[in-house]
């Protein structure tokens, strides 16, 4: 399969998560749809918007394939309604965040390798595109971005470790076709290990004073 179509797929898979994840979090906030709409844009199309301006790529991704846009709005509704018998939780979202996170890393990684940066640069456009979104979710949302918590444990470092798998891997010279959902599943894997196990960075031994 060509790279492009391959790259096309993962797309497709991280912003059709970006949509769940979105929809879901604006459902158990008991938004209507055209809340869950803005919600939705924001956690699939948010990373990559951010990411586009940084590289000073204008018009940015959605804009130039208006195709993400239509997916995003087509599949909302679809998810909006078949949720609405669901009990969802804070933790519900978990699956489709993983997903999302490591598809957008890669695409972040991809794009800032396309540009001719530096892979230090590129890995944190890895990161930007696949924590922002979900940043820009939560904050509309009224809840601190999953990013922030700590008790939601790796987060932009699962994206980081994946960024850098991807770019180690296609420096070592393996096809793209496989480097590619090789990161992703690193990214994805490595979140819900993450949850399940409660692996977290360690803290200083020594709290602040509050004085």
């Amino acid at each position: 399969m060509p790279v492009d179509w391959v790259m096309r797929i993962i797309s497709a898979l991280g912003v059709g998560a970006g949509v769940v994840s979105g929809v879901m979090e604006a459902r158990r906030k008991r938004m209507d749809l055209v809340g869950a709409v803005a919600v939705a844009f924001l956690t699939a199309l948010g990373g990559g918007t951010l990411r586009d301006l940084l590289l000073g790529h204008t018009p940015v991704f959605w804009i130039r394939d208006e195709n993400y846009a239509y997916l995003t709005l087509a599949l909302t509704p679809v998810v909006f309604y078949s949720t609405r018998l669901l009990r969802l939780s804070v933790r519900s979202i978990i699956v489709p965040d993983a997903l999302g996170l490591g598809a957008f890393t890669v695409m972040g990684v991809e794009a800032g390798l396309a540009d001719g940066t530096s892979m230090f640069i590129a890995s944190l456009m890895g990161v930007i595109t696949g924590v922002f979104g979900g940043v820009l979710r939560d904050v509309i949302c009224n809840e601190v971005p999953l990013l922030f918590k700590k008790d939601i444990y790796l987060y932009a470092t699962c994206s980081l470790l994946g960024a850098w798998v991807y770019i180690l891997a296609t420096k070592l010279g393996w096809l793209h076709t496989l480097a590619l959902p090789l990161a992703v599943a690193f990214v994805f894997i490595l979140r819900l290990l993450a949850v399940r196990f409660n692996i977290s960075l360690p803290e200083p031994r020594t709290p602040l004073s509050e004085r």
